[in-house]
């Protein structure tokens, strides 16, 4: 079918291989080349139409976005003018982003603005909440994690989007990245201007353009800054969690800001983070997405973090008075990967770096007073969990002295020191790791099915694409592990430390574990969760 984009057309609908509409005799192909298929929504300013490029081999589809005023008034007009050539400008200048689309023509042709952009097949985050319900904390985390460097590279540009929503966010179906549409109210200049209220930069606009309810109160009064587009990611959240759209909650009548305490259920941290997100004052607000990745990693039961103290007044009960400083450069740097030449990180944020930094240490040194959980089923040991199959040879423990003791029969290899070997793809399945040392391992690939690893050291361990079905991870530090593929099947992670592991297309269809655990995680949309459901719980 060939559509006609003509407003007054009485019949718009034409038989595909048609040149001029049977209903007003008007031109069907735009530029001699763009075949319009239908019509995929409408604006204030005009409506946006799916089409093919029969200009290009295998007629690819493509975007035509009409720009049509209302009115003929020269105002009118010279205001579409506008926004049709600073949404050209911009999709030009930042349209080679793989979370953008790519502007492919603009031309104009009487009164009307057609701009041709690249089709991003998917659906949008209002369908997907619509078809499949809200978000979990860890789903809008992994959202943030998703949009906000989108929004460093944006705002790095010098643009303000000013209508982000979640119908503006397509997950594209070829690799289920978010792609951010509808650059029709950007605002590609931020014109320096002093005010008592606000400290910063406040952009300066001819029109008032958002969606009520997204936009906040200084964009609507037409002085949007970068952190506007900062609240309209917050209450995109708040939509991802609720399935609500901010006409539906209520408002508190003094401030004007939106009462969504009450129909959220998320950690203190986060709501922490949506909190500052969402502030109806610039000045209290987070002024950009650098701060709000850097805070979703703090560790929020310090309370001198929470008052954002550069150096703490009490030092919390877990971190040993010592001698040596609670902050060291050095410290930072390991986990943030920074040098001391880098800017833009919180004292806040270094501080909490620097104390996760003396708890690995701690950890490295000090013996763990724990008694393992005895491994369950015929395991074939003829050492006890002290004495192992090394004790007693003087020799370090090396992959091959493993993998030899393991084909003689070995599977209790419980408190053991193996720290930091490279195991990849070797076959433990049924083994009993209870206490060991693991720290830094290389098990990619590796078949551990069955194993028992309950108290074991894991940390910062490759278990890419390793199987690990019917696993018992109970009490566990599996903290900065990479699971990318692995194969987590009805694993037990009860108790277990899973902050900061890499869960991305992994399988955890049964696994045992609490949605605590798994919002301390990284997930995404390759991530199948206990449920059987992949990217949703």
């Amino acid at each position: 079918m060939t559509y006609c984009i003509k407003s007054d057309c009485p019949s718009p609908k034409n038989p595909s291989t048609a040149r001029q509409c049977l209903a007003c005799g008007a031109d069907l192909l735009l530029r001699d080349r763009y075949r319009v298929s239908g019509a995929l929504g409408k604006g204030g300013f005009g409506t946006t139409f799916l089409a093919h490029d029969e200009g290009l081999p295998g007629c690819p589809p493509c975007v035509i976005k009409q720009l049509h005023p209302t009115a003929e008034s020269p105002h009118v007009m010279q205001m579409a003018r506008d926004l049709f050539a600073r949404e050209a400008k911009i999709l030009g200048k930042i349209g080679n982003h793989p979370q953008l689309p790519r502007l492919l023509d603009y031309f104009e042709a009487g009164t009307d603005f057609f701009l041709v952009q690249e089709y991003i097949h998917g659906a949008t985050l209002q369908k997907e909440v619509k078809t499949r319900g809200a978000f979990s904390e860890a789903g809008t985390k992994q959202f943030l994690s998703e949009v906000l460097p989108v929004m460093q590279y944006i705002h790095r540009n010098q643009v303000i989007h000013r209508d982000i929503k979640p119908a503006n966010l397509i997950r594209r179906d070829a690799d289920k990245r978010l792609v951010l549409i509808d650059f029709g109210a950007v605002k590609d200049k931020v014109n320096p201007v002093k005010s008592t209220e606000e400290s910063g930069h406040t952009a300066l606009t001819a029109y008032a353009v958002g969606t009520p309810g997204y936009a906040p109160p200084e964009q609507m009064a037409m002085r949007p800054v970068y952190a506007s587009d900062i609240y309209a990611i917050g209450v995109t959240c708040l939509y991802l969690l609720t399935a609500k759209s901010p006409k539906e909650m209520s408002y508190d009548p003094q401030s004007g800001e939106i009462l969504w305490q009450q129909h959220v259920k998320v950690s203190d941290h986060f709501a922490g983070v949506l909190s500052k997100m969402l502030e109806i004052s610039v000045r209290h607000r987070y002024s950009s997405a650098d701060a709000i990745l850097r805070d979703l990693d703090l560790e929020p039961y310090l309370n001198s973090l929470a008052q954002n103290m550069a150096i703490p007044t009490t030092v919390p009960k877990d971190v040993e008075p010592s001698s040596q400083p609670l902050f060291n450069s050095d410290d930072t740097a390991a986990v943030l990967g920074l040098d001391d030449s880098q800017e833009g990180v919180s004292p806040s944020a270094r501080m909490a770096a620097a104390i996760r930094a003396r708890r690995e240490r701690r950890q490295h040194t000090k013996p763990s007073p724990v008694s393992p959980r005895r491994p369950s089923g015929n395991l074939l040991s003829s050492s006890s969990s002290q004495s192992g199959p090394f004790s007693g040879n003087g020799k370090k423990i090396t992959p091959e002295a493993l993998h030899n003791a393991y084909r003689r029969g070995h599977r209790d290899f419980s408190m053991q020191p193996l720290a930091r070997l490279n195991l990849q793809r070797m076959a433990l399945s049924g083994a009993s790791f209870a206490g060991a040392q693991l720290a830094g391992c290389n098990l990619q690939g590796a078949d551990l099915t069955n194993v028992n690893l309950s108290k074991a050291d894991l940390r910062q361990c490759n278990f890419k694409n390793a199987k690990l079905p019917n696993a018992y991870l109970g009490e566990a530090n599996v903290e900065n592990c990479d699971l990318r593929g692995a194969n987590l099947a009805r694993c037990n992670f009860t108790g277990a430390n899973l902050k900061g592991a890499n869960l991305c297309g992994a399988d955890l269809t049964g696994a045992k574990l609490t949605d605590r655990q798994l919002t301390e995680a990284k997930t995404n949309w390759n991530t199948i969760y206990p449920s059987g459901r992949r990217g949703l719980r």
